[in-house]
């Protein structure tokens, strides 16, 4: 908390500078401006020398004040639903201590902000952490899992995960090879924009998901997320072939090689499943019972992209490592050929890489998002396929790939016999025209 021409950060402000701005002062600043957060949620910095006149329009909520509850009254003829509280932007709010958005809702605080959701199921929540997205790890994935068992165990009949959307894919392809026989639907939903910001997605993401849940059979991991940026729509995700492909649009996600699963409009009453996935969804059934096939958590698994001017330090860091994904270019290649007097380390990389895969698994997949690996094309990589590099003709995306790899070796089977094995989903034997790039519109 700090002060300004005698105003408290929290309130809500009029400025009179070289042009009039109201928005919420923000506990940020540095010695030319300070800062307020406008309607729209962006925030605005305004250099102090050219501040006239400044007022409070709407005095800040004390923090005491918190949200009426509302009694939540089971109705038997819906299904059970539990909200798993994982953390993100979906369920988040601005901290005025910080002037950060934080996700600090409660698991009670999430049906208060989406009463709607009490027409379609009976909702229980329960919080597993306030995590951002890129602190995950294995252990977490197993924790998830562990929750995810015993609310089956607890008779519910499908699971929403709310999750931050910056590994949001990494989490659903992780849950999908853990839950082996699943039998309800798992959903993992998220939001580009924070509940306080007016542009925000995560009332419609979270609504649709659990109406999707509500009104059909479907079992299996997916992701619920926006359509197109302007919409009322979402789409269900599949969770081992889908990407954030976007930093900020609310449409970020979409199917690599592969197709939506469906279409959701709660408003509208309205679901229609793809062409592509109509016909082979997985039903619930309740009578199959989960098995979990965990991660070791002290595995070391990485993650080398491909550029030009490689150096040799950035490969031989990895030799106590457990496996490698290389997200190659094009159909899988590196520089790994001597090819003149400036491509001598080129061929370091190469005998370094061989090394390597003598003695751990390593995985090319490419950096073009869409399409599939093809070892056989060109030099390059039929070299690295000689030398034992594996993952020729899969479509995996890098982040499904690096998440199978540690799940394989987790549970001790033969990466070479299964990487090219479909277990989720993973992999498509071949790709239809229209899956081949979703991209924007």
């Amino acid at each position: 908390m700090f002060k300004f021409k005698g105003i408290e950060s929290g309130n809500k402000v009029r400025i009179v500078a070289d042009k009039i701005y109201e928005g919420i002062l923000m506990p940020i600043e540095d010695e030319r401006s300070i800062f307020i957060k406008l309607s729209s949620g962006y925030n605005i910095g305004i250099d102090k020398e050219k501040i006239k006149e400044m007022k409070i329009i709407e005095k800040r909520q004390e923090k005491e004040i918190r949200q009426e509850k509302r009694q939540i009254m089971e109705n038997k003829d819906l299904p059970r639903i539990t909200i798993l509280h994982v953390g993100g932007t979906i369920a988040s709010k601005v901290d005025y201590e910080t002037g950060a958005v934080k996700a600090l809702f409660s698991p009670e605080d999430i049906i208060n902000m989406f009463p709607e959701i009490k027409d379609y199921a009976n909702i229980d929540s329960k919080i597993i952490g306030n995590i951002l997205s890129e602190n995950i790890r294995f252990s977490h994935y197993n924790i998830i899992a562990k929750e995810i068992e015993k609310q089956i165990d607890n008779g519910v009949d499908g699971i929403i995960i709310t999750h931050g959307t910056d590994t949001l894919h990494y989490t659903s392809a992780a849950l999908s090879f853990i839950l082996e026989n699943l039998n309800i639907p798992i959903i993992l939903v998220g939001a580009q924009r924070s509940s306080d910001r007016p542009s925000s997605d995560s009332a419609i993401n979270l609504i649709n998901a659990i109406y999707f849940i509500s009104k059909t059979d479907f079992s299996g991991v997916a992701i619920c997320m926006h359509k197109t940026i302007d919409d009322e729509d979402a789409v269900i995700l599949p969770a081992c072939k889908s990407r954030k492909l976007h930093s900020s649009r609310r449409d970020a996600f979409k199917p690599v090689n592969d197709s939506i699963i469906a279409e959701v409009n709660y408003k509208k009453d309205y679901i229609k499943f793809s062409d592509e996935y109509k016909n082979k969804i997985t039903k619930k059934d309740k009578s199959k019972k989960p098995n979990l096939r965990l991660f070791n958590e002290k595995l070391k698994i990485a993650i080398i992209k491909t550029h030009p001017h490689m150096c040799l330090d950035e490969i031989n860091n990895y030799k106590n490592f457990d496996g490698i994904i290389i997200e190659g270019t094009g159909l899988g290649h590196m520089p790994i050929e001597k090819i003149d007097d400036f491509t001598d380390e080129n061929g370091r990389i190469f005998n370094e890489i061989k090394a390597l895969a003598s003695k751990i698994p390593v995985v090319m997949t490419t950096q073009t998002i869409y399409g599939r690996i093809n070892m056989n094309v060109y030099s390059t990589a039929r070299k690295l396929k000689q030398i034992g590099v594996l993952g020729d003709g899969l479509d995996m995306t890098t982040e499904t790939a690096f998440i199978k790899l540690a799940w394989l070796i987790s549970n001790k089977m033969d990466v070479k016999e299964n990487i090219g094995k479909n277990f989720r989903g993973e992999i498509n034997d071949r790709i239809l025209e229209k899956q081949k790039f979703e991209g924007f519109k």
